[in-house]
């Protein structure tokens, strides 16, 4: 990023708003006079955010880089993102689900992890680690991998998003074994008769290393996302976890911020809150400006109330 970029702005990280989850007439009626509009594609949180700011995104490494946000220290071996994934068999093709975004998976991912480590893991290859509920793959050479996580892989065929090319035999084997290692576990045995999705495979990203330190302007982070943090660090930038609101950002900082509300927050009504605390962050002229950036492929562009369009009081893309 740049030094010229927008000291009095926010880019806000916020859950779905799709599907008539924003009741409130006047916080729709605020989002529709907006530049409101659909992503493209599904894209990881990472490049959105960078994309918004001017910042350069990394050409490989961003499972070293999660790694580094997870546990604070710069990863010094290749890495790749293993995580867990439900492939569903369909009549003629297979569906890809992304366990992580279902939530419980870390206790699961133990046992597993476990298992494959003993079952499969030559230490002077490969191995296989876990941190929470986010898995990895180091390897002592790199590795054909996918480009982007699973969460965007969600609920779609993950053939195009598989790498290609003349060395992805070792990504097919690798996958290979796993699943077979994965099959007839007692851990997704448990699962199925829970009626959860049994983890049947790792879907393998981001593969690579870890930049090299570097300094780069940067507005402060208020974030729990790994790969965000990992990024923010390895530009020696300031960031800290998500404080709980928006104001607290604010506070924090004089020349704009990014805050990702955590992924998990499935409370009644936080969505109309974190909107009305925006609206009168803007209105109060804290900032001047928000790039708002929904779960679920929206983005609005909200500056201050003259640009507003009064004459639009809904959105079909709200409904």
């Amino acid at each position: 990023m740049n030094a010229s970029y927008d000291k009095n702005s926010a880019v806000v990280v916020l859950p779905p708003v799709r599907g008539g989850r924003l009741r409130d007439r006047s916080l729709r009626a605020w989002l529709a006079q907006s530049d409101l509009r659909p992503a493209d594609e599904p894209r990881e949180l990472l490049a959105q955010v960078t994309d918004e700011l001017g910042l350069p995104y990394p050409e490989e490494g961003l499972a070293a880089l999660r790694m580094w946000g997870q546990t604070g220290d710069r990863p010094t071996v290749w890495i790749a993102a293993a995580d867990p994934v439900y492939l569903e068999p369909r009549l003629d093709r297979l569906w890809l689900h992304a366990l992580q975004l279902t939530g419980g998976v870390s206790s699961d991912l133990r046992g597993l992890f476990d298992h494959l480590q003993a079952a499969l893991a030559d230490d002077d290859r490969f191995g296989f680690i876990r941190l929470g509920s986010n898995g990895y793959l180091r390897s002592d050479r790199p590795i054909s991998s996918s480009a982007v996580p699973a969460c965007v892989v969600d609920r779609r065929e993950p053939g195009p998003f598989l790498p290609t090319g003349d060395d992805t035999s070792v990504h097919r084997n690798i996958l290979g074994e796993i699943e077979m290692a994965l099959h007839g576990h007692e851990v997704n045995e448990r699962r199925v008769a829970e009626g959860l999705q049994p983890i049947n495979s790792l879907w393998l990203w981001g593969g690579g290393r870890a930049p090299e330190k570097v300094t780069r302007p940067q507005p402060p982070l208020f974030a729990d996302d790994p790969l965000l943090t990992g990024y923010w660090e390895s530009a020696t930038a300031v960031s800290d976890s998500w404080p709980g609101n928006f104001a607290a950002c604010a506070e924090a900082s004089v020349q704009g911020f990014v805050a990702v509300t955590p992924e998990a927050d499935r409370r009644s009504g936080a969505l109309e809150a974190y909107l009305a605390e925006l609206r009168e962050l803007l209105r109060t002229r804290r900032l001047r400006r928000l790039v708002l950036l929904f779960r679920d492929g929206l983005r609005a562009d909200v500056r201050s109330v003259r640009t507003l369009r009064f004459w639009v009081r809904d959105s079909e893309l709200l409904e």
